[in-house]
């Protein structure tokens, strides 16, 4: 086996729990800005004194409600700045949050609450009511329910006025590192969500030993971030644990339609994403210029900045006319979309899947440094991730400090260290199974270079075994694919098959100005788009360039482009835009039998309907 540890810069302590972070913070820089609320077209400052202060209310109003420590809470609602209240209120009430995925059904929120035993439960709005409410009567337990946007944050502050200072900093300190602090449930894709038991420490010391690491990053003078990623999501959660830690201001926008909007007015210096979020980027800069009949020059400055970064990157001499170029396009283009994230952008972090290499260049290339990291629910979110001074596009970088890497013999990745979760809430077979010996088994497959840098190359229970015993990892297409800017989603197919299919589904909000710069309507439906010519030359032309990346053997030969959209509405994909394969592979069976009705030699694509 290949392993790489980090060690801890910061000591563990077992006496820290999660509400230190804030109070440390509080009496550190208690006049510093921490968090920006939405005022009008602008942002009013809250500083850490004032959001501690508001936090030790809201927790004295939780108290007075009932609430006694070690109840979980549900909390069910949109990333905003109350959602980080709540969440601190509570760990200072001595109480465990149970997140609830805002777009989460009513038998998704049912099994959730009764598996957790939740005697209480938050909702932000009249849809999420709406939703609780068919199935409030299969939840006893709860005994408590509050509604954010009729005013119950300011009722359980006025009802919490005669609780004294003195009970809150006894409840605040019960909990110990090794004392649950929230029980985070797995998006679902390949059956029913799973508790993951995350300790006090798990955040206390990943979230202190991830700053000392990435230190140039938050250290930044006026650092500031705005969070749009589902909080409810392990990912964004420990990030505003992270930040309030770093002391970074932070701006939320549960809407991503108005994401350009609120970057431009906060001016964030450190973005927090997905993939697909700089693939919007990257994709809608080239169809804008395209549309204005500058699609050349675009390509040509995408072509150069990749260059430029990857020659940097590799420490190789960047010639004179490579140079004059690139100062020629960074006043032309690279400027404008540094400007469309507000211009302050010098970081970012990705995570929940592959970036790819090209995108990393790129955005590099702008001047935006994008730290890729890797983890999952079970590592607290973060288990390796590019450091500043050492990026290594087409990686997820290092263990952060005090966590280990090994691959297995089988090229499992495997991980332990202080960010590894406890267990599944009562669920001792599925935790046996999760573990070899103090190793989490990830069920993804990598690999780890000379410098302790990981690549992640497939998940193991998605490899694909052809008819002729060929193994493929299907996200070494997909990836490429997704890329393209009309392509909203693939699946590549072919388990148990003669050849490598894919199934293939349209971008809506990128294909109308696509339609329209190729001389088709742009208001064509996606089942109509799915059968003009022109998209299915496109579709095949992402599928010719994925080919190129893999053997005959492994290549698509065929695919159908299907006259839908997959979303975390129609159950085809998680909270953090992840496809839930096995649910498309059943939903969509009839499809792919249709492709291998008729074997062919060649790639080519299906008709619909």
């Amino acid at each position: 086996m290949i392993e790489f540890s980090a060690d801890l810069i910061v000591p563990t302590d077992p006496n820290r729990n999660i509400s230190d972070l804030l109070a440390d913070r509080a009496q550190k820089t208690p006049d510093k800005p921490i968090f920006g609320i939405p005022e009008g077209d602008g942002w009013r400052d809250k500083t850490a004194r004032e959001f501690e202060a508001e936090v030790i209310r809201l927790a004295k109003g939780f108290v007075a409600a009932g609430i006694r420590a070690g109840d979980k809470v549900g909390f069910l609602a949109r990333t905003t700045y109350e959602w980080t209240l709540v969440d601190f209120a509570l760990h200072y009430a001595g109480a465990i949050m149970v997140p609830v995925y805002e777009t989460s059904s009513p038998d998704q929120i049912q099994w959730i609450l009764s598996d957790s035993g939740a005697v209480a439960l938050m909702v932000e709005t009249a849809q999420h009511d709406e939703r609780f409410a068919e199935v409030r009567a299969d939840l006893p337990l709860v005994g408590l329910y509050w509604r954010m946007d009729t005013g119950a944050l300011d009722e359980l502050a006025a009802q919490g006025a005669d609780v004294d200072d003195a009970e809150i900093d006894r409840r605040r300190h019960l909990a110990r590192g090794d004392d649950v602090a929230t029980i985070i449930y797995t998006s679902g894709s390949t059956g029913r969500p799973k508790g993951c038991v995350l300790t006090h420490s798990n955040f206390v010391d990943t979230a202190q030993n991830a700053y000392a690491a990435l230190a140039e990053v938050f250290d930044q003078p006026g650092a500031s971030t705005v969070l749009f990623i589902t909080t409810a999501h392990v990912f964004a959660r420990f990030m505003s644990v992270l930040y309030i830690h770093a002391g970074l201001r932070t701006g939320h926008e549960p809407n991503t339609k108005n994401l350009v909007k609120t970057l431009g007015s906060f001016q964030p210096t450190v973005l927090l994403a997905v993939p697909r979020v700089f693939e919007k980027v990257y994709n809608s800069a080239e169809q804008k210029t395209e549309a204005e009949g500058k699609g050349r020059i675009f390509l040509k400055a995408a072509k150069v900045a990749i260059e430029h970064a990857r020659r940097e990157q590799e420490g190789e001499r960047i010639g004179p006319v490579l140079a004059i170029q690139f100062r020629l396009f960074d006043k032309l283009v690279y400027g404008k979309l540094r400007d469309l994230m507000g211009g302050r952008v010098t970081y970012a972090v990705s995570g929940s899947a592959p970036l790819g290499p090209r995108l990393g260049y790129f955005f590099r290339g702008l001047g935006i440094k994008i730290l890729e990291g890797y983890g999952l629910t079970e590592t607290t979110a973060p288990a390796t991730v590019n450091r500043p001074e050492s990026i290594q596009v087409g990686t997820v970088g290092p263990a952060l400090p005090g966590v280990g890497i090994r691959i297995a013999d089988d090229g499992e990745i495997q991980v332990k260290g202080v960010n590894v979760f406890r267990e599944y809430w009562r669920n001792p077979e599925a935790t046996e199974e999760a573990f070899d010996g103090s190793w989490f088994r990830t069920g993804d497959i990598g690999a780890l270079d000379e410098n302790g840098c990981l690549a992640i190359t497939g998940r193991k229970k998605e490899i694909i075994v052809t008819a002729g015993g060929k193994n493929v990892a299907p996200t070494v297409l997909e990836d490429p694919i997704r890329a393209n800017p009309i392509i909203g989603q693939v699946v590549v197919v072919g388990d148990q098959k003669p050849f490598i299919s894919a199934l293939v589904t349209l971008d809506p909000e990128m294909l109308p100005a696509w339609l329209a710069t190729h001389g088709e309507s742009r208001d064509l439906t996606l089942e109509q788009a799915a059968r003009v010519p022109a998209v299915r030359a496109e579709v095949q032309k992402a599928i010719d360039e994925a080919n190129t990346r893999v053997s005959r053997a492994e290549s698509i030969r065929e695919f159908v482009v299907l006259p839908t959209e997959w979303t975390e509405a129609s159950g085809h994909l998680t909270p953090k835009l992840s496809i839930k394969r096995a649910v498309i592979l059943n939903d969509f069976a009839d499809d792919i039998e249709r492709i291998y009705a008729g074997p062919k030699d060649v790639t080519s694509n299906i008709a619909i309907g």
